[in-house]
Formats: C-alpha cells, structure tokens, sequence
C-alpha cells in the first residue's frame, strides 16, 4: 500500500471527485435490510465533501440484466439512506451524462450495472467513467476481486486514481494476518463447501500456526479422516485433498483439530429433534449440523493465546434454531479474546452482528470475495491496477 496514492493524502478542494463503493444491500420491496455497506462508505463520502469536493458515487446492486434498466434493482433506497446518513441530499441520476456535482454538492449514478459494458470492462465505458471526475477514488472493496469497467478499467484512465480510506483499512487488515502476524496465529475456516475454500485453505496453512475447521467443510475432514457422517453434507470427491491437506500440516507441525462432538438431526429444519453424540457415532441417516460443546471447549484451549486470529465461515447452520450454539459460543470466544480477530465472509459478519459482538472484534471485513481471494493469495485487479498507475 506504500506506493499507491490515498484519497486521504489528496487535496481535493475544487474538484470533482468519482467514488466507486459497494453499496450492494439486501433490499426487499423497497426496503433496505442490513445497511453495513452504506454505513462503511460514510466516512469516505464525508471526506471528499469536507474536503470541499463535488461528489459522484457509483456503486453497483444485485444482478440485473445489464444494459437494461430495472426499477427491481434501483439504487433509489441506497440515495435515500445515504442522505439521511450524510444530513444532506443525495441527488440519484440515470445517466452518465446527469453525473455531474459541483463542489458541496453529492450524486449517486444509477445502478452501474445497469450500464453495458460493465462487467466485460468495457474500455469505452471505462474511459466514460473514469471523465467524469479529476479524481477517480477505489474504494469498493467488497467489489475490488472484479476486473470491471468501475472497479479496474476506469483506474487505468483516471487522471488521478487513488485508494479510498475504507479500502485502505480493508488491505492493511489483511495485511496483519498475511504479512508479519503476532503469533501463535489461528485460524477458524467454516462454511459448506471445501471446494469453494480449497484454495484458501492450502494458502492458510503455509501462514497460520493452527487451523480449525468447523461446518460442512470439517465433514469432509472427517470422512477424510475415517470417520462416517452419514447423510451430513459432505464433498467425497475432496477427501483425497482433505487428506494431502491434513498430511501437510502433520509434516509441517501444524494443528489442525477436528470437532470431537457433533449436533445432529435427520434435517435441516427449525425446531427438529437433535442429537449430540461423538463424531464416532454418527448414524448412518443423520445430519451433522453444528459442533457439539466439547468441541466448542477444544476451540476455547485451542484459542486461548492466540495472538492474531482470522474467522471465515460458520461452524454449523447457524441460521436455523437449534444449530447456532456452536457459531455462538465461537462468537463469544473471540469477542473476548485479547487476540486481534479479523471476521471475513458474509455469513461469519452476519453471525457477530446477529449476537450483537461485532464492535469486540479487531476489524470486520465488507468484503466476502474479495478478502477470500486476499486470504488466498491472490492480488486483486483494483490493487494491481492502481499499483500500476503509482
């Protein structure tokens, strides 16, 4: 990040300044859900404002069928949220043309997928985009693992590209986890699927100094492992990366726990009968659907003097009662944990903001793929773009 010019460094009286954020909410009948990424990109907004600049914010919401306008996918409940959030009107336009602010003044363009060309980055509209600022700020983190014409293609034609500070924030968290940690250094990597964290998991194990697995992703472990799990969501094709990944950290002196004790049902449903036996003892037409307490105590010993943690995905179906008390008690454990905690995915943040835990936390990511791909190992095209530009 030492390289690459940051929207808070940056004189900005006078100019007009474009900000691409991800301001991609849940919105139902015109209703806005969780507004985490509204709120996220206030400060930046605020800033360019204060610092005496005309403001467009371009952001992207759902996947509408681009080219083609659809009220469904409108960013309308975002420019009023925004305003009320700002204490002063955000003025939404449709076209590129309307996106126009005199210094004082803040505007919203339309959903930008609503724009051809966007997600081929388009250099025509790149180029479009990139026009109508003096200053083209990046600071869509959550969107900044895509090569599109908002994200990556108007970096390259800015006059003046630069990070925003909430992408600045997001990079340097990642950065304490994959550069030089306070060790020991843990991870806990949930979810459904090995096949959608694989990638992730290999990367992680060459950094972390333990590794614990919970969710549909530790099945896969187990049956790698030997144990059966019955009817329990499990990738067979992935036992034998399951088994080079838990032969390396053997080789290498790693911990990487399984859960001892799971919750099981004969489905996912609320209010089912549940189970808790030994990973042993699962029955052949049962479902593992959440860690049982002592594995949770295991996580607990495990965590104890960690310095540095990284949680990515829930340890059991945390969504449908009575399978949250494992995601919980993980919940817990961390928001007192003396340990800088970063929570990525959007499932692990819904978790802690669900259990009211998300300001005991070091720093909770807005970005699921993108910080994915960063804890992979990979460099995302918005970085590289604007390390190319410095």
């Amino acid at each position: 990040m030492n390289n690459i010019p940051q929207m808070k460094n940056m004189n900005l009286a006078g100019k007009r300044v474009v900000i691409r954020e991800d301001l991609n909410v849940p919105i139902k009948e015109g209703k806005i859900g969780s507004d985490k990424r509204i709120r996220a990109a206030i400060p930046t907004i605020k800033m360019a404002d204060v610092k005496g600049a005309g403001v467009v914010v371009l952001s992207h919401l759902g996947r509408p069928t681009e080219g083609e306008y659809d009220p469904a996918f409108s960013l309308a409940p975002v420019a009023v949220r925004l305003s009320n959030l700002l204490g002063k009107h955000v003025h939404l336009v449709k076209n590129i043309e309307d996106a126009i602010a005199a210094p004082g003044q803040i505007v919203l363009l339309e959903n930008i997928r609503f724009m051809k060309g966007e997600k081929k980055n388009s250099e025509e509209l790149a180029r479009r985009l990139a026009a109508l600022g003096d200053v083209y700020v990046m600071d869509a983190f959550g969107a900044a693992h895509r090569a599109h014409a908002s994200t990556e293609g108007a970096i390259r034609f800015a006059a003046e590209p630069c990070a925003g500070p909430l992408l600045v924030d997001e990079l340097e968290a990642i950065g304490k986890i994959l550069d030089k940690p306070n060790r020991p250094l843990a991870a806990v990597i949930g979810g459904s699927k090995v096949s959608t964290k694989l990638a992730l998991l290999e990367n992680l194990l060459t950094k972390v100094d333990r590794l614990i697995l919970g969710g549909g992703i530790a099945n896969t472990f187990l049956a790698a492992a030997g144990f059966g799990v019955g009817a329990s969501l499990c990738e067979t094709d992935l036992i034998p990366a399951a088994r080079r990944i838990m032969d390396a950290a053997r080789t290498s002196g790693k911990e990487l726990p399984l859960p001892i004790d799971v919750v099981v049902a004969g489905e996912l449903a609320a209010g089912v009968p549940v189970q808790t036996v030994k990973v042993d003892a699962v029955s052949a037409g049962s479902m593992i659907l959440d860690v049982g307490q002592q594995t949770v105590a295991l996580y607990s010993k495990i965590l104890a003097d960690a310095a540095t943690v990284v949680w990515n995905g829930p340890v059991g179906a945390f969504e449908t009662d009575p399978f949250g008390a494992g995601t919980r008690a993980l919940a817990e454990i961390l928001s007192e944990s003396p340990a800088y905690v970063l929570v990525g995915g959007g499932d692990s943040v819904a978790a802690v903001e669900q259990y009211g835990l998300a300001d005991k936390m070091g720093y909770i990511s807005t970005g699921g793929g993108a910080s994915l791909e960063l804890l992979e190992g990979k460099v995302l095209p918005s970085v590289a773009a604007l390390e190319a530009r410095s």
